[in-house]
């Protein structure tokens, strides 16, 4: 009697052993191909199917990103929003058989309501590997055009920490620029040469008050009647030349040697000490 006792009690236990197999046999999920739902406000949410500790991507529309998700079940669900905020939200039932609702708000305001549902019980166990979400609403598709009226936590921080970075870097571009203002002021009376000479009668007459010079620029200074054209005297031979002129200076971006102001037949020349005459 002792052979088909023992032989009972091995048949019940494989039978066991293989119904518990097939009830719980993760290898029977199965993904399915990506696929689109529409989402609308006033229509019964989209059923997503989700298998067992199996990933489904939920994808929002490329003009949004989550700001965030409500739950109704977070003790049988995981939900993965990832570490920067993104378009992208992962489902996965820890569970057989679970199901509960998801809100997905977004960036620009829309939300999105879906029903999850596990299926690893079903006869076809095929689960959403990853779902695309079109806004069913006009009011939705309209928002999507607008600018995004929630910033994620670390969009709003690296914001602030951009704007601090900038105004920190505009403050020492400032500094640097007086800086470089008040150095310029100090050296800059060195570096201006009154070392032009003119017949100061025929000046006078023209209005002419002062000739100097830096190391880049010519400037003549004066009291005029009427703007006198600016020569200046090559190889003697003169020529007219570019300058700017503004409340009786003239500014030559340029040395000059040698030239002269006309104004008709009234001409004063000048020359720089040392230069070409």
């Amino acid at each position: 009697m002792r052979p088909t006792l023992f032989v009972s009690i091995s048949l019940c236990m494989m039978l066991a052993v293989g119904q518990l197999h097939a009830a719980t046999d993760p290898h029977s999920l199965q993904p399915g191909a990506p696929r689109t739902v529409v989402v609308s406000e006033s229509a019964t949410p989209p059923e997503i199917c989700a298998g067992l500790l199996q990933s489904t991507l939920i994808v929002l529309p490329t003009e949004e990103k989550v700001a965030n998700v409500f739950a109704g079940d977070t003790v049988n669900w995981i939900f993965d929003g990832g570490h920067v905020a993104s378009r992208f939200i992962s489902v996965k039932p820890k569970t057989a058989n679970a199901a509960t609702d998801i809100h997905i708000v977004s960036d620009h305001g829309n939300e999105y309501t879906l029903q999850l549902r596990e299926v690893s019980n079903d006869p076809d166990a095929h689960f959403d590997s990853k779902v695309f979400i079109n806004p069913g609403d006009q009011a939705q598709k309209d928002r999507l055009a607008q600018l995004p009226v929630f910033v994620p936590a670390a969009e709003l921080d690296k914001a602030k920490q951009e704007a601090v970075a900038a105004k920190a870097a505009q403050a020492a571009e400032l500094k640097a620029e007086q800086t470089k203002a008040e150095q310029f002021r100090a050296e800059y009376p060195s570096a201006l040469h009154f070392d032009y000479t003119w017949n100061e009668q025929k000046g006078k007459e023209l209005g002419l008050q002062q000739i100097w010079r830096d190391d880049k620029f010519t400037y003549l200074r004066g009291q005029f009647q009427e703007t006198p054209v600016l020569y200046e005297v090559k190889d003697k031979k003169p020529s007219l030349i570019n300058f700017d002129f503004n409340g009786g200076l003239y500014t030559v971006p340029k040395l000059l040697e040698s030239g002269y102001l006309a104004i008709g037949k009234q001409k004063v020349e000048f020359h720089r000490a040392g230069g070409e005459k």
